[in-house]
């Protein structure tokens, strides 16, 4: 048992001491399909704090020779599959963090410093294998592999900090590259390799170094879905346990969209939550908004404008091919909005091929960024945008047009109207403010086509829902007559409170006053029934 080869399960033990522990082991299932597979190598990339690092020492503690983990994972999903008894603790485990390498060789002799530190134990461990002091690390493992037939399971977290924290330095990050192929690619002793970080495998023009790797990315998590963070049923069960409500949960926490699952969660935010039993923005614990502004500022044509849709609560095009997987070459917009992706900062639609900002967490360090400079006129709008509720709930509908007015004149310079989707955003940008009482939810379906935006509102907060309609080069009350023509409010048949219509008309041809507004008061039939 050692710090690199066939590391004790401590590490794992750790999570299941936790108060919060969510059973992800339904993950080994997936790779005791892989092992000695020519599918046996997996990159899995995530922002931080999405687990990656958990799920690494829950492999080490399942495969590692160098312990006894069975009644571990007594009760765990993984223990009813077939493969349980097979793989479990049968393999030669050799786990790397290579952030502690990168820190302790002071980044010039990363993958010298690593192989001195791992040969050093495989001389212990296979002394009279491997007696020969100048033998590089892949040819030790070679040679025990000759002589015994023993494979290994390679766990490598934080395999990307080269690349992101050493961006300058391309040398280095080619001869890492080049030592990881050396040590994985086609070796015989290599019966899994699970490597975890935020960008996935670095690219050198069309071509990867490492492309053996079937990879895992936000962009596609493929069959490790459920494995990215936390699911709305487990979620649902955290909040009945902590006596949280989900609803608020979800508009703090949700967002991260795949294919199977539509509503994946920010786990290590869920867990501060439940345990703090208070909502509020636990990303800046990890991150700063410095680094979003970096990202944001940058002068690629049109980003400033996906922005500030997204931040309307819009969606964008992403065209997230191009990206080259580090966080230095970035020559288009579409790499930046597919960086933002890797690191968490926008959601990514991959059927549709859209990004957006993922939850009220995400959306305040959009805010933050801001707050420093250089967005001036957007954070203007955000500002006046809390009048802007008070004056649409308190139906002041002169106001209301008049605030939408100066929101457009602040935003035309980035946003341009063109149609009612650019319109939309511009709405739910005005509106930013709500958010904190209501859910935003754009194009909801009602049977009878789409509302423009929806806000429903939270639990608790006593708030009316509001059903916004927008129409572009037409009057409010002509978006009024839609939204009863078509029987949006039977959408919200559920819903036990007051409705507010809200109908928003933009005259392109009117310079001075474009904007329009009309808001009538809808009682619910739910709310009728119960005496409201």
């Amino acid at each position: 048992m050692g710090i690199y080869l066939n590391p004790d399960n401590e590490g794992f033990q750790e999570s299941l001491r936790s108060k919060i522990y969510v059973d992800k082991t339904g993950l080994i299932s997936y790779t005791n399909e892989l092992v000695n597979t020519a599918q046996k190598f997996i990159c899995v990339s995530r922002p931080r704090r999405f687990g990656k690092s958990m799920a690494l020492r829950m492999l080490a503690a399942y495969y590692s020779c160098g312990c006894d983990s069975k009644r571990l994972f007594r009760g765990c999903r993984i223990e009813r599959e077939e493969s349980f008894q097979e793989h479990l603790n049968r393999y030669d485990v050799i786990f790397l963090n290579m952030q502690q390498f990168l820190i302790e060789s002071r980044g010039h002799r990363v993958t010298e410093c690593l192989e001195e530190e791992v040969l050093g134990e495989l001389q212990e461990e296979y002394g009279d294998v491997i007696n020969r002091q100048e033998i590089g690390l892949a040819a030790a493992l070679r040679r025990i592999y000759a002589k015994t037939k023993k494979k290994f399971v390679f766990l490598i977290d934080e395999w990307d900090c080269v690349m992101r924290e050493r961006q300058a330095s391309e040398g280095l990050q080619k001869q890492y590259l080049d030592f990881l192929r050396n040590l994985l690619k086609d070796q015989p002793y290599v019966a899994l390799a699970y490597m975890t970080g935020i960008l996935p495998v670095k690219k050198y023009g069309e071509h990867s170094a490492l492309n053996m790797f079937w990879e895992y990315s936000m962009t596609d998590q493929k069959v490790l879905e459920e494995y990215t963070g936390f699911t709305e049923d487990e979620v649902k069960a955290l909040c009945g346990r902590f006596q949280m409500d989900f609803d608020e949960t979800s508009s703090w926490y949700d967002g991260y969209s795949f294919t199977r699952f539509q509503h994946i969660f920010n786990p290590r935010s869920v867990v501060e939550a439940m345990c703090n039993r208070r909502f509020s923005n636990y990303w800046v614990s990890t991150e700063v908004y410095d680094a979003l502004k970096i990202y944001m500022d940058m002068d690629f044509d049109g980003l400033r404008e996906d922005i500030v849709r997204m931040l309307g609560g819009g969606r964008v095009r992403v065209n997230t091919r191009s990206f080259r997987n580090d966080m230095r070459n970035l020559d288009l917009k579409d790499d930046v909005l597919t960086l933002l992706i890797h690191l968490g900062y926008l959601a990514y639609d991959s059927e549709r091929k859209e990004a957006f900002i993922p939850n009220k967490e995400i959306i305040e360090e959009f805010e933050n960024a801001m707050s420093t400079g250089g967005w001036p006129e957007v954070m203007r709008v955000l500002k006046a945008s809390e009048q802007l509720v008070e004056d649409t709930l308190a139906g002041r509908e002169s106001r209301v047009a008049e605030g939408l007015d100066r929101a457009h004149t602040e935003v035309s310079s980035i946003l341009t109207y063109n149609d009612e989707n650019s319109l939309a955003c511009a709405i739910g940008l005005a509106y930013y403010s709500a958010r904190k009482d209501y859910r935003l939810i754009r194009e909801l379906p009602t049977g009878r086509g789409f509302a423009d935006i929806v806000f429903l509102p939270l639990p608790h907060t006593g708030q009316p829902a509001l059903i916004v309609e927008l129409k572009y080069d037409k009057s409010a009350r002509t978006a009024i007559r839609q939204i009863k023509d078509r029987q949006y409010t039977q959408t919200l048949e559920d819903y036990t409170g007051e409705i507010l219509l809200v109908g928003i008309g933009y005259d392109k041809d009117n310079a001075d006053k474009p904007h329009s507004c009309v808001i009538e008061r809808w009682e619910s039939q739910a709310c009728a029934d119960t005496g409201r």
